[in-house]
């Protein structure tokens, strides 16, 4: 399941990104200094003059590439999530697990949007392209998911109360009072207290504001995967098992390591790559739509 679901999903997600890049290619290939930049870029934007047949399809496939994308969305983590909700590890086998995973995704997802966003918007100068309209409405999406997640939170506790099953009951004590407690209050903090002060649009367009939510939800949703993994596996049904987890210099060479390659990656496409999408910028500007969008 998860090979399918990942690698169809990772697919999608570079075709519509390299297709939306398109048109942004053929503009830096008229612009190019060498002969050898000049040629790669030629090669990227796949032949891109601009005409208006080419618009039409470039504007169908993106169109059907985001909505594949948006389906996949809700596929590829609820896939994940069986891994989890089909075993019988206690803490793991609920049927909650498929909209929550899809929920937490979403979640983080949006919160380094605006972490990125942020950082763009006042290094790069882009405060006329990344208004403050935009972070705005991202979180709101931050709230609303904060709001779920605090559900998902009650669904739990009420499951384990009322499932009167003294494996899954003595699972979600470890949650919140067991030897990794203090992980379980970090992300119910992070994850549904902090972003509760989206509620005031004055928080949401706070630059300082909504940069400390998106970080406290960060780090929420890091713990949160922490305690799904850990705790459900240190406590298991053999008492003869239990252990408590240490992490190992491997364990935190990991965890840097994705850092690093995530920051890696985003600081190579804005130093080789348009941040913003020309294309999109001319279709708002006065009289684009008059003159028939991208290829009037």
């Amino acid at each position: 399941w998860d090979v399918f679901a990942v690698s169809t999903y990772f697919a999608v997600s570079v075709l519509f990104w390299y297709i939306g890049l398109l048109p942004d290619l053929a503009s830096m290939r008229g612009r190019a200094q060498t002969p050898l930049r000049r040629m790669a870029l030629t090669v990227l934007s796949l032949g891109w003059r601009g005409t208006p047949q080419q618009w039409r399809h470039y504007e169908k496939a993106y169109i059907l590439l985001a909505g594949l994308a948006t389906g996949l969305v809700l596929s590829v983590h609820s896939v994940v999530s069986f891994d989890f909700a089909t075993s019988l590890v206690p803490g793991w086998h609920m049927t909650l697990f498929p909209p929550y995973f899809v929920v937490g995704a979403i979640f983080a997802g949006f919160a380094m949007v605006v972490l990125v966003l942020s950082a763009a918007r006042r290094l790069m100068g882009l405060e006329d392209l990344i208004t403050m309209r935009h972070l705005e409405l991202a979180n709101k999406v931050i709230l609303g998911c904060s709001c779920l997640m605090g559900y998902s939170y009650a669904c739990e506790a009420f499951t384990a109360w009322y499932s009167m099953n003294p494996y899954i009951q003595h699972t979600f004590m470890q949650y919140v009072s067991g030897t990794y407690g203090w992980a379980g209050w970090i992300a119910i903090t992070c994850n549904v207290l902090v972003p509760q002060l989206f509620w005031w649009r004055r928080m949401r367009t706070s630059q300082t504001a909504m940069i400390v939510v998106a970080l406290a939800v960060t780090a929420g949703m890091w713990f949160e995967r922490f305690v799904i993994i850990v705790i459900s596996l240190y406590h298991d049904f053999l008492p003869s098992s239990w252990h408590v987890y240490q992490p190992t210099l491997v364990d935190f060479g990991i965890l840097l390591g994705s850092f690093g390659f995530f920051f890696t990656l985003v600081l190579l496409f804005t130093r080789l790559l348009p941040v913003i999408a020309t294309t999109e910028v001319k279709a708002t500007l006065p009289g684009a739509q008059h003159e028939g969008g991208h290829h009037g």
